[in-house]
């Protein structure tokens, strides 16, 4: 089942895909979940299974899609988990995930505008696997770890390289407004009994700038489920962005960022593909 969130006159929603068009879900679930989040943190997953199966109500084509999760309790990402990745960075694989938060604010959905910031001109992407938990729990044992998982999604982490490097931490280069794609829809862990079968593309204006298999991870996803639910319970909702692999931007020679009028693209398979234009602040 492919889930989706939006906004229609002014409004939030969610629905299921259906070929061309959209089930909207709202009514369904209203007074008992008012989005996805609430969706999986219900356990309502069987029923809107289930009332999926009706007709569609609204073409998906022009639909103003929002990120997955519009409003998740955290978005943890992982950085420097492909070796490839850290190879081109220059720095040395860590005994344990190197983890950076980003903010509900700082993404947009499907189709709509990755923004590059006033103040920078090295805007890049980084195509990555998402995944949102669906049964929450606290010190969650790795082989237990995929049953927590609602389903998957793509991710485009947009970072701004310079401030990204204005101190050791990431933060301040990977949570401006607006850089980050996250859809174009969740897609349920029943579709996906294994993430590590995956492969992943990352394209610029048609071009392939990064292309992976998943299985390459450095720490896989049930074990950084494992690792992030020591640190702090996971709840329904919470979104793990699971590390970007070789061939970004600013490591290329010349440098190659997201600039005004470019579109970007993230394809996985068996999800779908996250596509972005990227515009100026105002």
């Amino acid at each position: 089942m492919r889930l989706v969130s939006f906004e229609r006159d002014g409004k939030s929603g969610f629905g299921a895909v259906s070929g061309d068009g959209v089930v909207d879900l709202t009514p369904r679930f209203a007074g008992r979940a008012s989005g996805l989040r609430g969706l999986l943190s219900a356990g309502l997953l069987d029923e809107a299974r289930e009332a999926a199966s009706g007709p569609a109500t609204q073409a998906l084509d022009g639909l103003h899609l929002l990120p997955v999760i519009p409003d998740p309790d955290k978005i943890i990402c992982v950085g420097l988990n492909y070796r490839d990745h850290v190879a081109e960075t220059g720095r040395t694989v860590t005994e344990k995930p190197a983890l950076f938060a980003r903010y509900a604010g700082s993404q947009v959905g499907h189709g709509q505008p990755l923004v590059r910031p006033r103040v920078s001109e090295q805007f890049d992407y980084e195509g990555e696997l998402a995944v949102v938990i669906g049964t929450g729990g606290r010190h969650i044992a790795p082989e237990e770890a995929l049953r927590h998982v609602g389903g998957y999604a793509c991710y485009n982490e947009g970072s701004v390289r310079d401030w990204q490097r204005h101190t050791s931490q990431f933060l301040a280069g990977k949570t401006f407004a607006g850089t980050g794609g996250f859809g174009p829809w969740l897609v349920t862990a029943d579709e996906i009994p294994d993430p590590s079968k995956l492969i992943l593309e990352t394209r610029l204006n048609g071009q392939v700038v990064q292309h992976t298999t998943t299985d390459l991870m450095i720490t896989p996803v049930p074990q950084l489920i494992a690792y992030i639910s020591t640190i702090l319970p996971l709840l329904p909702g919470d979104v793990i962005v699971s590390g970007t692999p070789g061939g970004v931007g600013m490591k290329r020679e010349p440098p190659l960022f997201m600039r005004p009028g470019d579109v970007a693209e993230v394809e996985i398979s068996g999800i779908g593909t996250l596509r972005n234009p990227v515009i100026a602040e105002e």
